[in-house]
C-alpha cells in the first residue's frame, strides 16, 4: 500500500474485519459497510495508474536524453538519402571499384610473370571475385539507364545494391592487399623489377615504331574514319614509354642510394605506363587486322544481300502467303540503296572497310527477318549464321577501340562510359557462346536457330552501345580540360590514363563523378601509383613530391621524343 498511500494520501485507512469475510446480509444490520466492499477495487485501479505514469514519466525522460548519431540530444535519427544523392553515389563507387578493379589486374600481370600463376592465385582469385561484383553492379546501373523506368523503391533498392557490392569487391582486394605486397616485396626487389621494365620499354619502343608505320599504311588505304580509333595512338604510346623511362631512371638512383621505398613507387609508375603503352601499341596492331579482315568479309555479305533481294524479289511477284509486301518491299529498298553505296565507295578505293561491312550487315539482317519465314529452316538458319559472323567482327572492333580509350584515358572517365562498356563486353561474350553453341549442334534444329537469332541481336546491341560507350568516353575528356598541364605533355599523360592517383593542381576532373570536395582520388597532390587493393589500400604508395611539375617530364627542348 506504499505506492498507494503515496499517489492518494487521502485515501482512508480501513481494518479488514477479524472475523473474515462476511456472510449473508444481517437482517438487523449487523453486516458489513457497502463503502467498505469498493476499497480494494478502487486501490487496485488507483495503482495501475500510478505504474502507467510512472512509466511514461520514465520513457519521456531517457527520450528526452537520447544520443543521435550525430551526438545531439533530443534530435531523431537523420533521414534516408534522396534517390539523387544514392544515385550520385553509386556513380561514384562504380568508377572507384572499377579503378581499382583494373590496377589490381595490372598489378597482378606483374605478379604473375615473376613469381608464377601458382604463387600468385590467391590473388587471381580474388580479382575474379572483385571482378564478377563489380559486373554484377554494373548490369543493374545498366538497367537503370535504359528506357523502362523504375519506380522510387525500386530505384533505391538497385542503388543501394550497387553500392553493396561495390563495397565487397573493394574489401576482398583490401583483405589481400598485405599479402599481395609480401610477395612482390617491390623494395627489397626494385633492382629485379627494375630490370624486367627496363627490358619491356625497349620490347615496346621497337613495336611503337612498327606501329606508326602500320598506320600509315592504314591512312593510305582506307579513309580517316577507318584509322579514327587508334588515330592518335602512336604519339601517347611515346609519351607513356617517356613517363616510363624517367620512373626508372630515378629508381635506378634509388637502388643505388639505397631508398628502396623510393625505387618501389618509380619502379610501380614505371610499370603503369608500359601496360598503357602496350596497350596503345597493340590497338594499332589490331585495327589493321580488323579492317584487313572486315575487306575481305565484304564481298561474300554483299553478294548474299543481292541473293537476298533477289529472293524477295521472287516473293514480292508469287505474292507468297504470310509475307507482308509493304514491309518487305521498304527493307528491300534499303537493303538496294546500301548495297549500291557500299559497291561505289570500295570501288573508288579508300573507304572504311568495318563501317561498310556494319551497314550490308544491319541491312541484310533487317531484310532476313521478313525472309525467314518464307524459307526452309535449315536455309534461313545459314543465312542468319553468316549475318552472325559479320556481326561479331564489327562489334568485337567497337567494344575494342571503346576498351582502349577507356583504359587508356579513365583518369578522365566516368560512370556512363564504363558502365556501357561493362555491358557491351557482356553481350559481346553472350552473343560469341551462342553462336558457338549453335555452330557446333546439328544444325537446323528450333533450339539452333533461336540462339543464332539471339546471338546476331546481341551482337547487334554490343556494337551499338560500344560505340555509344566511346562517344561517351570521348566527352568526359573534353570535359576534362587541358591533358597537358603545369607538367606537359608526359606528365599530364599519366594522370589522365590513370596511372597517377589524383592530379596536379589547377587540373580538371570527372564532371559530377568526383569525392565529396569535387575532385578525384587524392586531387591536386600528385599522388604516387596506384597498386594491387580496393579503396582501402590502392593508394598506400605515397608519391609526396615526386611527380612534381616541371623537369624530367617536360619534352625534351629539342623535341625528341625517343625512349632511351
Amino acid at each position: 500500500m506504499t505506492l498507494v498511500t503515496a499517489w492518494c494520501p487521502a485515501l482512508p485507512t480501513v481494518t479488514p474485519d477479524p472475523a473474515g469475510p462476511a456472510g449473508p446480509a444481517d437482517p438487523g444490520g449487523n453486516g458489513g459497510s457497502p463503502g467498505a466492499d469498493l476499497v480494494l477495487p478502487v486501490a487496485l485501479l488507483v495503482a495501475a495508474g500510478a505504474v502507467a505514469a510512472y512509466t511514461y514519466t520514465k520513457r519521456r525522460r531517457r527520450t528526452a536524453t537520447r544520443t543521435t548519431p550525430h551526438g545531439r540530444p533530443g534530435h531523431l535519427p537523420p533521414a534516408p538519402p534522396a534517390v539523387e544523392e544514392l544515385d550520385a553515389r553509386a556513380q561514384r563507387v562504380l568508377v572507384d571499384t572499377d579503378e581499382a578493379v583494373r590496377t589490381s589486374e595490372e598489378e597482378l600481370r606483374f605478379a604473375v610473370a615473376r613469381s608464377g600463376e601458382e604463387a600468385a592465385r590467391p590473388f587471381t582469385e580474388a580479382v575474379a571475385y572483385a571482378r564478377g561484383e563489380l559486373a554484377a553492379a554494373f548490369r543493374l546501373r545498366q538497367q537503370l539507364d535504359d528506357a523502362v523506368p523504375e519506380d522510387e523503391a525500386a530505384r533505391r533498392r538497385m542503388l543501394e545494391e550497387i553500392a553493396a557490392r561495390c563495397g565487397d569487391a573493394g574489401r576482398r582486394l583490401d583483405a589481400e592487399a598485405g599479402a599481395f605486397d609480401r610477395l612482390r616485396a617491390l623494395e627489397r626487389t626494385a633492382p629485379q623489377a627494375l630490370a624486367a621494365a627496363e627490358s619491356a620499354t625497349r620490347e615496346v619502343s621497337g613495336r611503337a615504331d612498327l606501329a606508326d608505320a602500320a598506320l600509315v599504311a592504314m591512312c593510305e588505304r582506307y579513309t580517316p574514319a577507318a584509322a579514327v580509333p587508334v588515330a592518335d595512338g602512336a604519339e601517347p604510346a611515346r609519351d607513356r614509354l617517356l613517363f616510363a623511362a624517367a620512373n626508372l631512371e630515378r629508381a635506378r638512383r634509388a637502388v643505388d642510394e639505397g631508398d628502396g621505398a623510393a625505387a618501389a613507387v618509380h619502379v610501380r609508375a614505371a610499370e603503369g605506363a608500359l601496360d598503357q603503352a602496350a596497350r596503345l601499341v597493340d590497338a594499332v596492331d589490331r585495327r589493321a587486322g580488323e579492317l584487313a579482315e572486315a575487306a575481305g568479309r565484304l564481298p561474300v555479305a554483299l553478294a548474299d544481300t543481292e541473293a537476298d533481294l533477289a529472293d524477295g524479289r521472287g516473293l514480292l511477284k508469287g505474292a507468297a502467303e504470310g509475307v507482308p509486301a509493304a514491309d518487305l518491299r521498304g527493307r528491300a529498298a534499303r537493303a538496294e540503296s546500301v548495297v549500291a553505296d557500299v559497291r561505289r565507295a570500295s570501288a573508288a578505293g579508300r573507304y572504311d572497310p568495318i563501317d561498310a561491312l556494319r551497314r550490308v550487315g544491319e541491312a541484310g539482317a533487317a531484310l532476313d527477318e521478313v525472309l525467314t519465314a518464307a524459307r526452309e529452316g535449315e536455309r534461313g538458319t545459314r543465312r542468319t549464321r553468316a549475318l552472325v559472323d559479320g556481326a561479331l567482327l564489327t562489334a568485337a572492333s567497337s567494344v575494342g577501340a571503346a576498351a582502349d580509350r577507356i583504359a587508356t584515358h579513365r583518369g578522365a572517365v566516368g560512370a556512363r562510359a564504363r558502365t556501357r562498356l561493362a555491358e557491351a563486353d557482356r553481350l559481346l561474350e553472350h552473343a560469341r557462346s551462342l553462336a558457338a553453341g549453335a555452330a557446333g549442334g546439328p544444325g537446323g534444329g528450333t533450339g539452333d536457330a533461336r540462339d543464332v537469332r539471339n546471338a546476331l541481336a546481341g551482337a547487334r546491341r554490343a556494337d551499338v552501345l560500344a560505340r555509344q560507350a566511346r562517344s561517351l568516353a570521348e566527352q568526359d575528356v573534353a570535359g576534362y580540360g587541358d591533358p597537358t598541364g603545369p607538367g606537359g605533355a608526359v606528365l599530364g599523360g599519366a594522370v589522365l590514363g590513370g596511372i597517377l592517383l589524383g592530379g596536379l593542381p589547377g587540373r580538371g576532373h570527372r564532371r559530377g563523378e568526383g569525392h565529396e570536395d569535387g575532385h578525384g582520388e587524392g586531387a591536386g597532390d600528385g599522388g604516387g601509383p596506384g597498386r594491387f587493393g580496393g579503396g582501402g589500400t590502392r593508394g598506400r604508395l605515397s608519391g609526396g613530391d615526386r611527380f612534381r611539375p616541371g623537369p624530367p617530364w617536360d619534352v625534351p627542348p629539342d623535341g625528341r621524343r625517343d625512349v632511351p
